[in-house]
Parts: structure tokens; sequence; C-alpha cells
């Protein structure tokens, strides 16, 4: 009995050790890796030369935009980048993400050119980022436009009735339970809600009218919400020329008289690579799961777009 609990301690004793050695083999190779990955990645250190910078803005945008505005803050200021070449490929998502970017694009812009090049979509908040550029480029099945905003709640109340759930509701005023899942959508309720749709549409299609310097008026004909291809856009003024990256990056080129073989260098947030990078890299290693790793795929589509949001919904 002595001898099996002196095997044991002694196994435990051996896995402890062991453990300790993969944690520190995973570290020193992490920081190293690290720490070359800091002088190649634009964020860190960039070049000193002359060269372009190319922002990719993918997928449903978010409300929470703090680290994309930062990159584009820096570049603006750093005398050796001579110009932006945005990559946009989204439905749209939020409006207040969809209106900083557009902001900060549009300051970019008043002081080095902008090029826009739109993959299979840029619409709706997507739309809004790009109307700030000097030039938007579009393949011909780009579905772009779509320039509107929406609001909606689901009502589960007929559900629950027909199960025999009923839900008190206590509100310190009319509007303040408006909208509710849990009951009907009331009349004043409604227009309070279309108010603030319409306040921020109004918000929308001034940005393309001052962005693509078009009337008012003419905007408004072409804002209902539809999309375009990049065909259709082109006749009505949306974007000024087909074509890809190649195209928005030779006309950056010709505008900012730079040489062909000009250096394009990659704009990316730090922390979301180092930090993500290195919790997958332990969780293999040490077989951890965290629960923000379960829900991740989850929550990221579209955990921030509470609230109106401007999308293209096929």
């Amino acid at each position: 009995m002595a001898f099996d609990a002196d095997m044991t301690l002694e196994r435990q004793s051996l896995r402890r050790r062991l453990l300790l050695w993969r944690i520190g083999a995973v570290v020193a190779f992490a920081c190293g890796l690290l720490a070359i990955s800091g002088r190649a990645v634009w964020h860190g250190h960039m070049p000193a030369r002359e060269h372009i910078v190319r922002l990719h803005i993918d997928g449903v945008v978010g409300a929470d935009t703090a680290k994309t505005l930062a990159l584009i803050r820096k570049a603006r200021t750093d005398p050796a980048v001579k110009g932006m070449l945005l990559d946009i490929n989204t439905p749209g998502g939020a409006v207040t993400g969809g209106e900083t970017l557009h902001d900060a694009v549009a300051e970019f812009a008043r002081q080095k050119p902008v090029a826009v090049s739109m993959g299979s979509l840029a619409a709706s908040a997507g739309y809004m980022i790009a109307v700030p550029a000097q030039r938007l480029f579009a393949h011909h099945s780009t579905l772009t436009g779509s320039i509107g905003v929406i609001m909606q709640s689901p009502d589960v109340s007929g559900l629950l009735d027909r199960v025999g759930v009923r839900v008190d509701q206590l509100v310190s005023g009319p509007m303040k339970g408006q909208p509710s899942v849990v009951q009907p959508l009331s009349p004043h309720g409604r227009q309070m809600l279309q108010g603030v749709v319409s306040d921020l549409y109004d918000m929308f299609v001034t940005m393309v009218a001052q962005g693509r310097h078009m009337p008012r008026e003419r905007v408004l004909e072409l804002a209902d919400g539809r999309p375009y291809t990049g065909t259709q856009a082109l006749s009505l003024g949306l974007v000024d020329q087909i074509g890809g990256e190649q195209e928005a990056k030779e006309w950056l080129i010709r505008t900012l008289h730079l040489s062909n073989n000009v250096d394009v260098e990659d704009m990316k947030p730090r922390s979301s690579f180092r930090l993500d990078w290195m919790r997958h890299l332990l969780g293999s290693v040490l077989g951890i799961v965290t629960e923000s790793d379960r829900l991740d795929g989850l929550l990221r589509p579209g955990g921030d777009l509470d609230g109106a949001v401007a999308i293209w919904k096929p």
C-alpha cells in the first residue's frame, strides 16, 4: 500500500513538472514569434519610406470600431503614408459603426486620397463608409447602395396568449417600453420609433449627398433601400469606375505620382491578433477551452447590432 501511494505521488509530481516544461516552452516560443511579428506588422513599426496603407472592412459592421478608428488616425498622421486603399466587402451593420468609420475615412480623405475597392457587397453601412472616398471602384456584379435604415423587434405576445402566459410590464413612461417582445407596438410607440429611423435615414442621405457631390433630391430618389449592381451604380453616379483592387491601386499611384512598385502595407489591429493567437495556441497545447472560445462564433457575427442597423438583408 505504501509503495502504491509513493508511486501515485511520484506520477503526480512528474505530471506537474511536465506541465511546467510545456508551459515554459510555449511561452518562450510565443515570445520569440511575437517579437518577430511585432517588427513586421504595420501597427508597431511603420516603414519610413513612402507607402500606401490598405484597410479591409469585412463582414457585418459592428458598433465597436475603436481599434479600426485608431489605425485610421495613426495612418492619417504618419507622413510616410501617402494614401489609403479601402477594401470593402460587407452587407452593412450597425448605424453607429458605419457613422464612426465614415467620419474617420472622411477626415483621412480631407488630407490624403482614398480609393475604395468594393467586393461582392458594399451595401448600406458599407456604402456609408465608402462615400467619403475620392474614387469608388465596383465590379459589375457588386451589390452596393441599399441606402436606408431598419429597426425591428420580435413580438411573441400572440404566442404567449396561446400558451396562457401573461407578462406585466412596469415602465416609467409610455415610450419606455417600446418596442417590447412581449407586447404589441402601440401607435404612439410606432410613431416614435419611425421618427428615430427617419432621423438616422436623413443622416445617411446627407452623407451620400456630400460624399458623392449629388443634389439631395437626387439621392432621395435612389435611397429607397434597394441594392444596385456595380453597373447600375456607375450609371447612377453612386460609384466612379468599374474595377477592383488593382484598378484602385493604380488610380492612387497616378494621383500621388508614386512608383508602380510602391509598398502597400496592411493595417491590422494589434491586440486582436496577439491575444487571440496566444489564447488559441495555449488552448491547443494545454487542452484549455475557455467560455469565450465556445461563444465566439455565436456572438461575433452580430453580437453588437442592437438598435438601428443599416444592412442589406436578402
